[in-house]
C-alpha cells in the first residue's frame, strides 16, 4: 500500500525506527485495523543504534545488544518475531575438534542463517593493567589474586568506610564510591565512566548512576554469589548485570528488527527509509494535525501528511525545533538545545588471532577467550571497550574459524578531533592503541572500517535537571507521544524503548488511558546494563 494512500483509518506517523519505532508500528498493526502507522526512517538502515552493519561478510552490532528483559511483554514479542534455537551454535559444533579436520557446517553461511535466537554465555571483563577481572566487579578468588594482598585489604576497609561514612549523593562520584568504596571505585570505575562522558565523574549528577546502576553494590554481588553457591539464585530477581546468559539474534540485533519491520508491514504498517521528518504541524486546537517529511519530488522539497497522533523518537532538541504553528517559550527552547549528548565511533578490525589466550575455566574455540565485551580501564589510551563478534554469535564473522571480529569502540563529541579525523588515521590510531595493550600487533590487520554514531547516549547533565520544563510543554500536545532513549533523553536499554512504545500503543488504542504513563517506564527501582 503507498504511503500517501487514502482511507478512513485512524492514522499515527512515527519518526523514527529504531527498536521504539518499530515496536509502535508492529504493535498498532497487528492489535488494530482501524490505525494506520506511517514509519519514517531518516537514515537507510532500521535499528537505529541496535542496527547491525554489515561489511564484507561480517557484521557490526553497534554498542552491542544482549536481548535480555524482566518484562514478559518484551520478551513474548521477542519469541514470537524470532524464536529460540535449541540446536547447537557453530561455535560449540565445533568445540574440541581439530580445525584442520572437522569441516565448517553449511548453516555457517550467514546468507542461510535463519530467523531464530541464540542461547549465548555472557561473559564481560575488565582489562586493568593488562589483567582481566570480573564484570561487573566480582569478589572470587580470581579478582582477589589479581588485586593481590594489599590491594585486597585497601578495597576491604574502603568499602566498609563507605558503609558507616557515606558521602552525600551529590555527583556520580559519590554514587559509586557508595556502593563499592573509594579503592574499588578508582580501579573499576572512575576512568571509564570519564572516558565515556567526556567529564569526571564528580561532575556528573548521580542520576546515571540511579538510572544504569540500580541496585548492584558490592552486598548485592556478595549476595549472588552465595545465592550461586547454594543454588538459591531467582534468575527473576537477580541484578541484569549478574546474568550468566542471554539470547542473541543469530545475525546480530538488526537481523530482528528488519524482521520485525517485514512483520509489521506485512499487517498493515508502511515504513519509508531515507525519509527525515521535517515539521511537525500543530493545530488551533494544539493537537498534531499534520506532519512534513522530506520529499525531494514534493514543492519545496516537503510532504505533508495529515495524522491523528504522532510518536516521536527523535532527540528532543531537534523535536522541538520541528514544531510548528505554536509558540515555544524561550524557557523551554533553552532546555530542548541544552540536552547533551555523547557521540560514539566503533571501529571494526579483523585479525587472525588476539594475542591473549583464554585461561578462564570455559571451553572456546582454539582457546580464544570467552567474553562478549571488555571494558578497558587503562588510563594510557583512549580505547573504551573492546567487542568480540565471534563470541557474540559465530555467525557474524565471515571465516569465524580462521579469524577474529573485533569491534573497538571510542566516545567522543560530534565535531572533536576523534570525530573529524579521517578513517584512515583512525584506524591506525586504534590498531596501535590496541597493540600498545598486549591484545594485537597492529601488523596482523587484515582489514578494517569505521562508523561513526552520533546521539549514541543522552547525557545527565547540562540542561537535563531542567527537563521537567520541556515535559510539562509537550504535555500539553496531547496526541504527541515521545517514545525510546533519544525521545526521552534517558539513558534506557533495548527492551525499556520497546516498552514505551507499547505503553504508547495502549494509549492511542484506549483514548482513556494518561499519555504521561509513557514516561513512567524504566522509573522504578532495578537495575538495568551500561
Amino acid at each position: 500500500m503507498p504511503l500517501d494512500s487514502l482511507d478512513k483509518k485512524k492514522t499515527v506517523i512515527i519518526a523514527g525506527g529504531g527498536p521504539a519505532g518499530l515496536t509502535l508500528a508492529w504493535e498498532l498493526a497487528s492489535r488494530s485495523d482501524a490505525v494506520r502507522p506511517l514509519l519514517f526512517e531518516a537514515s537507510d538502515m532500521l535499528g537505529g543504534i541496535s542496527r547491525t552493519v554489515p561489511y564484507k561478510g561480517n557484521r557490526i552490532d553497534i554498542g552491542g545488544h544482549r536481548f535480555f528483559s524482566r518484562s514478559q511483554r518484551v520478551r513474548k514479542l521477542w519469541d514470537k518475531i524470532m524464536p529460540i534455537q535449541h540446536a547447537p551454535a557453530l561455535d560449540e559444533l565445533l568445540l574440541g575438534a581439530s580445525p584442520a579436520t572437522t569441516d565448517v557446517p553449511a548453516e555457517a553461511n550467514p546468507e542461510l542463517a535463519s530467523e531464530v535466537m541464540l542461547r549465548r554465555r555472557r561473559v564481560s571483563r575488565i582489562y586493568y593493567r593488562r589483567r582481566f577481572f570480573d564484570y561487573p566487579v566480582s569478589l572470587s578468588l580470581r579478582t582477589l589474586r589479581a588485586m593481590g594482598p594489599w590491594g585486597t585489604i585497601a578495597s576491604g576497609f574502603g568499602y566498609l568506610t563507605s558503609r558507616f561514612r557515606p558521602r552525600p549523593e551529590t555527583n556520580l562520584e559519590n554514587f559509586y564510591i557508595n556502593r563499592f568504596g573509594a579503592p574499588l571505585y578508582h580501579m573499576f570505575f572512575e576512568d571509564y565512566t570519564e572516558k565515556v562522558w567526556g567529564l569526571h565523574p564528580s561532575a556528573l549528577g548521580a542520576e546515571w548512576g540511579a538510572q544504569r546502576v540500580k541496585g548492584l553494590s558490592v552486598r548485592t554481588v556478595l549476595a549472588d554469589m552465595f545465592a550461586r553457591a547454594f543454588r538459591r539464585r531467582d534468575p527473576a530477581t537477580v541484578q541484569t548485570s549478574l546474568i550468566g546468559e542471554f539470547i542473541y539474534p543469530r545475525l546480530g540485533p538488526g537481523q530482528f528488527w528488519e524482521t520485525l519491520a517485514r512483520e509489521a508491514s506485512a499487517r498493515g504498517a508502511e515504513i519509508a527509509l531515507s525519509t527525515p521528518v521535517r515539521k511537525v504541524h500543530i493545530g488551533p486546537d494544539r493537537r498534531v494535525c499534520a506532519v512534513s517529511v522530506h520529499d525531494p519530488s514534493a514543492q519545496g522539497g516537503l510532504r505533508r501528511i495529515p495524522c491523528d497522533a504522532f510518536a516521536s523518537s527523535l532527540p528532543l532538541g531537534q523535536l522541538v525545533r520541528a514544531l510548528d504553528g505554536i509558540d515555544i517559550p524561550h524557557a523551554v527552547a533553552e532546555v530542548a538545545d541544552g540536552l547533551p549528548y555523547r557521540d560514539f565511533i566503533t571501529v571494526g578490525l579483523l585479525i587472525p588471532e588476539l594475542k591473549i589466550k583464554n585461561k578462564t575455566a570455559l571451553r572456546t574455540f582454539a582457546s580464544r577467550i570467552p567474553d562478549t565485551w571488555i571494558y578497558v580501564q587503562d588510563r594510557g589510551v583512549r580505547l573504551g571497550r573492546i567487542q568480540v563478534f565471534n563470541n557474540w554469535s559465530p555467525y557474524m564473522v565471515a571465516d569465524f574459524r580462521n579469524t577474529v571480529w573485533i569491534g573497538l569502540e571510542y566516545f567522543c563529541t560530534e565535531g572533536d578531533e576523534f570525530w573529524q579525523m579521517d578513517d584512515s588515521s583512525f584506524i591506525r590510531f586504534a590498531a596501535s592503541e590496541l597493540e600498545k595493550i598486549g591484545i594485537i600487533d597492529a601488523a596482523d590487520v587484515i582489514d578494517s572500517i569505521r562508523i561513526r554514531v552520533p546521539k549514541a547516549y543522552p547525557s545527565y547533565f547540562g540542561t537535563y535537571s531542567r527537563l521537567h520544563e520541556l515535559r510539562e510543554f509537550l504535555a500539553g500536545i496531547p496526541n504527541l507521544y515521545c517514545i525510546g532513549r533519544n525521545g526521552q533523553h534517558r539513558y534506557n536499554n533495548m527492551d525499556h524503548s520497546m516498552l514505551t512504545a507499547m505503553v504508547a500503543a495502549d494509549c492511542i488504542l484506549d483514548p482513556s488511558l494518561d499519555p504521561s504513563v509513557v514516561w513512567d517506564v524504566n522509573t522504578t527501582d532495578s537495575y538495568h546494563e551500561a
